[in-house]
């Protein structure tokens, strides 16, 4: 289990079966749902406000999570956070993509079954519908998602859970 902190008074609850790589850092008031993942690299910091992380979702490797002072960040279930992500945002929905090197800033919400993609800039105060494709720098809404790609959302999920759980299993130092 990687490095799962308390700082002061807050600490990180984490659900059945959640896996922590060794060099991750959880700390504070963090709140990680069942079957759910943070991957090599990654920080999440429940400091100044708290984070809650849904069941089967995966942060994976070198991502920075934070909050606004006056907003927890929520991210919910069959989340995908790709790799180099920076989150400091308000609401990430059920059942997104997330892609990787993407950063998007505070006071965003996220509409459920979305696809963010890879190296999109999301400024503060963005509100992404649901079922949506959004990509670029600024990112813009590119078109509705399939009922082929939603479904890919909670595929990519599930796969994730399920490396995690090889992870812990599996996983030893020599």
């Amino acid at each position: 289990m990687g490095n799962v902190m308390a700082l002061a008074e807050k600490k990180p609850e984490l659900g059945e079966n959640v896996f922590v790589a060794p060099n991750a850092a959880v700390v504070g008031d963090v709140t990680i749902g069942d079957n759910s993942s943070v991957w090599f690299s990654s920080v999440i910091r429940g400091d100044i406000n708290k984070v809650v992380i849904g069941n089967n979702t995966n942060i994976q490797d070198n991502c920075t999570i934070h909050t606004m002072w006056d907003t927890p960040t929520i991210i919910g279930n069959n989340v995908t956070i790709g790799h180099n992500v920076v989150l400091h945002c308000s609401k990430i929905s059920d059942n997104c993509l997330i892609g990787t090197g993407t950063v998007i800033m505070g006071y965003t919400e996220i509409g459920e079954n979305c696809i963010i993609g890879a190296n999109s800039f999301i400024p503060q105060n963005k509100k992404i519908p649901a079922n949506s494709m959004v990509y670029g720098n600024p990112a813009k809404l590119i078109r509705p998602l399939t009922e082929e790609e939603m479904n890919a959302l909670r595929e990519s999920a599930d796969a994730h859970r399920d490396l995690a759980r090889m992870y812990s299993e599996k996983l030893q130092d020599i």
